[in-house]
């Protein structure tokens, strides 16, 4: 038997004891978008997130949604209500918030000129992540007549303990070196582009809020440190996110309070050189995440070499992250349900399985859950960051997952 992670704690059961999302069942929603697999988004939730994160951190730090989190439309609009600014990595991202009516910052190496122009077109600060991406975004700011916002993306020379992907204090495509930021804070400015400061981001998906605090507190004294070089002050700074979910059996939620305290006290006592300084934070995963849950019926029962296996019409083709597929060294299970019985006791040990042609498709692995049946609805939770546009959906030319937000 292998562990089940842990269930968010905002969804219950009805009388029936079937899964509630959005105050209606599993089933209302399925009936809804006409069918499975589904991906639904509680916005209530989502709120909930945004209105902890404001009550937890001071006013003057301002919240960014990470779009590459979870793109889908109306989620976009739901997030223009409740942050500050929108962080993209492509132009598409771009094109999808534009209009929503919120500042937009673009970072991500291997920007093409394309999208550089039309970065300065929309009036969106370009983080930039080399010297030579500045070079051609200040060539063609001249040739164009535009006004480049120009921002520098900082490798910086420490990176985010415990988190799962480290994104500083290695060798990395992103950002530029901390030492050679200076330098080329100076060569925008002389250029005459309008210099926005500096984007520190560090790792992604902790739990431990000491880590978060420590890096926090890091990142505040390297702006100093590269804006007193460079003989200016940056007009904002962000300070990335990466506040993680608890995915797996062991895993404890982020103290996101203890985190906002302590911000408080580094930015009280932040270096005058920062004292004009706007600062924000980056969060995708950490607003949306838990309030997703990925919906696959089960098609099939079949019993293999004494192994029980449930099949369903979904799998990674949607939810590569649920498969172990995406970043996991070795393969852990994610909180997973049976929708029709989530109020009820694990009857049995089953492995979830995909209806792709290959072993890598499972959505649970030797795993304890009640008794489910043909047509029964499987519930993977934890879906609503990086489901179904992290996933490989042209796999095997299976249909498009639906998406609805409830």
């Amino acid at each position: 038997m292998k562990a089940l992670g842990p269930i968010p704690s905002a969804f219950s059961a009805d009388a029936d004891g079937r899964l509630l999302i959005g105050g209606r069942t599993a089933d209302h929603w399925t009936a809804e978008a006409r069918g499975t697999p589904l991906f639904v988004y509680d916005r209530a939730m989502i709120v909930a997130q945004a209105e902890r994160f404001r009550a937890a951190f001071p006013g003057e730090v301002a919240l960014h949604y990470a779009v590459k989190a979870n793109p889908f439309a109306p989620l976009l609009e739901t997030m223009a209500e409740l942050v500050d600014g929108f962080d993209v990595a492509s132009a598409g991202e771009l094109g999808k918030v534009a209009h929503l009516g919120r500042p937009v910052s673009f970072a991500g190496p291997g920007k093409r000129d394309f999208e550089l122009e039309a970065a300065m077109r929309a009036g969106v600060t370009i983080n930039l992540e080399s010297e030579g991406e500045a070079e051609r975004a200040l060539a063609i700011a001249a040739s164009e007549g535009l006004t480049a916002r120009l921002a520098v993306r900082v490798n910086p020379p420490f990176g985010l303990k415990g988190s799962g992907q480290k994104m500083g204090g290695l060798a990395s495509p992103f950002g530029v070196d901390h030492d050679r930021v200076p330098a080329l804070i100076r060569r925008i400015v002389e250029a005459g582009a309008d210099w926005q400061g500096l984007h520190i981001y560090a790792g992604s998906q902790a739990l431990k809020s000491e880590a978060l605090i420590d890096v926090q507190h890091e990142t505040i004294g390297l702006a100093a440190a590269i804006a007193e070089s460079a003989g200016l002050a940056p007009p904002n700074v962000n300070l990335g996110g990466g506040f993680g979910i608890p995915y797996f059996g062991k895993d404890e939620p982020l103290d996101v309070e203890a985190v906002g305290r302590a911000l408080g006290r580094a930015l009280a006592d932040r270096p005058e050189i920062l004292a004009g300084t706007q600062f924000a934070i980056e969060l995708g995963r950490w607003l949306v995440g838990e309030a997703g849950v990925y919906l696959t019926r089960i098609v099939d029962r079949k019993v293999s070499r004494g192994r029980t296996f449930l099949v369903t019409d979904g799998g990674l083709q949607h939810q590569l992250a649920a498969s172990g597929n995406f970043g996991q060294l070795l393969r852990r299970n994610y909180p997973v349900a049976i929708a029709s019985r989530f109020a009820a006791g694990a009857e049995e040990e089953v492995t979830v399985a995909g209806c792709l042609c290959t072993p890598l498709d499972l959505l649970a692995d030797e795993a304890m859950l009640p008794k489910a049946e043909v047509g029964d609805l499987v519930a993977v939770f934890c879906a609503g960051a990086y489901g179904l546009t992290a996933s490989p959906t042209a796999f095997l030319s299976q249909p498009m997952a639906r998406e609805i937000l409830a």
